[in-house]
């Protein structure tokens, strides 16, 4: 098994030096290092500067297409986003392959920082920038991604009923309720979103307990926006989701709130099922850590 595992590090790493050779010419790649993995993309991170991420879709034709509409989306959020976004340096259709320059700071689901109500602030104002964008100029780079709530309920009960071994039973009776209730009316008014705004993809300054990044824009689409604000609630708690909320300038009633714990809520199952099925505890484990403030 470890032989296998380190032929396979070997092989990556030699497909990243080809695509670097073929793009930055003369560039010396000296450490490649796996930065992680989710359901669209794996990400290795070159000489500590460089991020290179490879799209995990099953096709080449699909793979080209995901990163070559993540190069245009990134190219529009640029001007949107008042945090920083990834900028590509280049961009393989053939590989799946798209690479940029490494923002500064650390994802926030491995480095939780000491005060995350000061993140509330940068997300508010990010949120209502990215939302308020044209969604006429915005459907020529992203497609809609809108599915009727009661369709993620019947998800949400295929996942718990394959990780419900996984949930403590202190908390079962609060999720099984949840399932057995009605899902909320549909969204009404779509917008741009981020669409996968897990902690994951938000990189901060620990110690200043800052926000310096966005990253992964791979599922942006036209959406609800009640989706972005879900996950703030699922991984930063109620208090940060409440403290967003402050500077969020879009439209959020009792409504769109609902949506939010509905959401929240169908994510994190989503989650848990998706860490216990690949393996990758990250997710389980970040799912089952919150399973208490997103179900109380």
């Amino acid at each position: 098994m470890a032989s296998l595992l380190m032929a396979r590090v070997a092989e990556v790493t030699e497909h990243i030096i080809r695509l670097l050779n073929r793009h930055l010419s003369g560039y010396e790649v000296r450490t490649v290092e796996r930065l992680g993995e989710g359901q669209d993309n794996a990400a290795y991170e070159v000489n500590g500067e460089l991020v290179v991420r490879q799209s995990k879709a099953d096709e080449p034709d699909e793979r080209g297409e995901a990163v070559e509409r993540e190069a245009a989306v990134l190219a529009v959020v640029s001007e949107l986003s008042p945090l920083p976004v990834p900028r590509p340096i280049f961009v393989d259709e053939e590989a799946g392959v798209l690479a940029y320059r490494k923002l500064p700071g650390l994802p926030l689901n491995l480095h939780p920082v000491k005060e995350p109500a000061r993140l509330a602030a940068p997300l508010g104002d990010f949120l209502s920038r990215l939302h308020a964008a044209p969604v006429e100029r915005m459907e020529a780079f992203v497609p809609r991604d809108i599915y009727p709530l009661g369709e993620l309920l019947e998800e949400a009960e295929g996942h718990y009923r394959d990780i419900v071994a996984q949930v403590p039973p202190t908390a079962r009776r609060q999720v099984e309720e949840f399932l057995a209730a009605e899902a909320p009316p549909d969204p009404e008014t779509p917008a741009f979103c981020h669409n996968d705004l897990g902690s994951e993809h938000l990189l901060v300054d620990v110690e200043a307990s800052a926000l310096t990044g966005v990253i992964d824009w791979t599922d942006a689409a036209i959406a609800d926006p009640a989706y972005d604000l879900a996950l703030v609630f699922r991984d930063l708690g109620p208090e940060v989701y409440e403290r967003t909320l402050a500077h969020y300038h879009g439209r959020h009633d009792d409504t769109d709130h609902e949506r939010v714990v509905f959401y929240a809520r169908c994510a994190i199952l989503e989650d848990i099922a998706y860490g216990v099925r690949t393996g990758i505890r990250p997710y389980a484990d970040a799912g089952l850590a919150h399973l208490g403030h997103t179900f109380a």
